[in-house]
């Protein structure tokens, strides 16, 4: 069953299969709510929750940005710690169209870990939901390295054939000076907001639909670089590329909140 996950599986799915895998609640909130309080309340049954702050990232500041890729150690260990062993099959899922579980679904993709995000999110769910906190044993699992080829820095993603943003159209344009350092984006970057992956009901638009949005935007079939404002929602781009065929992606875990922040950097409006 590991071998043939898919990246997306449907609510029916995961209900059929919740006892071959390891759910993952990967609630975030860029509100400062919290996602620990959410998931107490209510959750999948079976779930554990991972903080994207403090478990899919290494400690934010102006030099790395606000959500820098963890290292290989710390992400073992927080895996470990919920008792996701290497090769454990995890289903993620949030919320908020899966911008969120998109973040463990690429930490854990690019190093060929069997993982799907729940398409539809918490509220494709058919059952009961659970307040219980499972208490799993922890397992230990050795920190395998980020593969160079699928993660780039500011030095490296001006030399990409194509590089997304997947902030909304209004940030790529202008910025929000509540969250981006500075108005703008990456020079020659081209917008595409990961909601747009999306169709009406918050699941994913089919195959075809996303090549052809992806064509529209320039990508090849490689060299693709996929940003934002931290290096989360970026990842549901990559994970709408990787369900349209695209295999030769990277994502830039700075993103506008460490690019933005040096001002010797260039940067684009409008």
């Amino acid at each position: 069953m590991a071998a043939e996950l898919p990246p997306l599986v449907s609510g029916d799915w995961l209900a059929s299969h919740l006892d071959d895998v390891r759910v993952v609640d990967v609630r975030w909130y860029l509100d400062g709510r919290s996602g620990r309080a959410e998931f107490e309340a209510g959750h999948i049954p079976g779930a554990v929750w991972l903080d994207i702050d403090t478990d899919l990232s290494a400690p934010a500041s102006t030099a790395d940005g606000r959500h820098p890729l963890p290292s290989a150690a710390a992400f073992a260990a927080a895996l470990g710690r919920v008792g996701i062993a290497e090769g454990q099959p995890v289903v993620a899922y949030d919320d908020a169209g899966g911008s969120n579980a998109a973040r463990l679904w690429w930490l854990l993709h690019v190093l060929d870990e069997p993982v799907a995000v729940l398409d539809g999110g918490f509220a494709a769910w058919p059952g009961e939901l659970s307040t219980e906190v499972p208490t799993l044993p922890p397992v230990t699992r050795p920190g395998r390295p980020w593969p160079a080829g699928r993660f780039r820095d500011a030095s490296t993603v001006p030399a990409a054939p194509v590089v997304l943003d997947a902030r909304t159209a209004e940030r790529y344009a202008q910025g929000d000076p509540a969250i981006d350092p500075r108005p703008g984006h990456i020079p020659g970057a081209r917008s595409a907001p990961w909601a747009d992956n999306l169709d009406a009901t918050g699941r994913f638009l089919d195959a075809a639909t996303l090549r052809e949005r992806f064509a529209a935007l320039g990508a090849a079939d490689g060299g693709v670089v996929a940003y934002c404002g931290s290096g989360v929602t970026a990842c549901h781009d990559l994970l709408a590329l990787a369900l349209a065929g695209y295999t030769d992606t990277a994502l830039y875990p700075g993103s506008w909140s460490q690019w933005g922040a040096d001002a010797s950097r260039p940067a684009e409006t409008g």
